[in-house]
């Protein structure tokens, strides 16, 4: 492949193509990698995409490799997009000590403290510099694009959505952190990496939902019921509350009997998100 990206790897697929890419990213300042899918009919012309935001300790290939989502997307004719969760192959005292921030745990935000914010910008990466290169690059049409993700992913994908009215035609996620100004996770990153855990409700959904103000947005939410973070991590239920009195927002939560946070979980429930991401791509 030409162009800005190099192809690290490639597969045929359910009659699509998977490839693994790398770029420079002027905005992480670093080398980055991504897997996408492209379904068939994207050797055609630009077809929709959807992007999909991993969790803490994962990288770009989790959700490609684990979540059972390609056969559904070439059936769909939809772009899986998956970028990586955190600046790669920088050097920064500390970013290597904790599971839960740093290296694989960057938050999806844009740091402010100074020992972070020349590389860990993951919010414009994901929002801006991402979205522009995938369109200039591939099959994508840049007009119709949704946004899903797990865990702190699924924060990352509503904020996204939320922050950026009309951007993104429908949002989900698997298991999110929806309030994180009020769990340890969010506590942790927001002091971290934008020295206050208040300077966090820029980053915090149940915050942002209460005001957003743009087209009708469709989120879908999918909640394990033993789900060992629920209580401690997620607090699926304040996002709830906090999305019922805003008509711009149209908030399912579907609470899971018995499924918990990992990957058996989204295998589950994945054909169903991505069929309500094609009700809003291809209608």
């Amino acid at each position: 492949m030409g162009g800005i990206f190099t192809t690290v790897s490639e597969a045929k697929s359910f009659g699509g193509v998977y490839k693994k890419l790398r770029h420079f990213s002027p905005t992480l300042q670093c080398d980055m990698q991504l897997s996408v899918y492209l379904p068939p009919l994207s050797a055609n012309g630009p077809v929709p995409a959807v992007y999909f935001l991993s969790g803490l300790t994962c990288n770009e290939d989790n959700f490609i490799t684990k979540a059972g989502a390609i056969r559904g997307a070439s059936k769909l004719e939809i772009a899986l997009i998956c970028p990586d969760t955190s600046p790669r192959n920088v050097s920064i005292e500390g970013q290597d000590l904790s599971w839960d921030f740093g290296a694989a745990a960057a938050y999806y935000l844009d740091a402010t403290e100074p020992k972070w914010e020349k590389h860990y910008k993951m919010y414009s990466y994901c929002t801006r510099e991402l979205p522009e290169l995938i369109a200039k690059e591939l099959p994508v049409d840049p007009q119709r694009v949704s946004i899903f993700g797990h865990s702190v992913g699924g924060h990352g994908a509503l904020i996204s959505a939320l922050k950026n009215p009309g951007v993104y035609k429908s949002v989900s996620a698997f298991a999110p952190m929806v309030n994180p100004t009020k769990v340890p996770w969010g506590e942790k990153a927001f002091t971290g990496f934008l020295g206050s855990v208040d300077a966090g409700k820029e980053y915090d959904a149940t915050e942002l939902v209460q005001r957003y103000c743009g087209p009708l947005l469709d989120v879908l939410v999918d909640q394990g019921s033993v789900d060992s973070f629920l209580e401690s991590q997620l607090r699926t239920q304040n996002f709830k509350e906090a999305s019922k009195a805003n008509t711009n927002v149209n908030v399912t939560v579907r609470m899971q009997e018995g499924y918990d946070h990992g990957y058996f979980f989204i295998q589950t429930f994945i054909d169903d998100h991505l069929e309500f991401h094609a009700k809003h791509l291809l209608g």
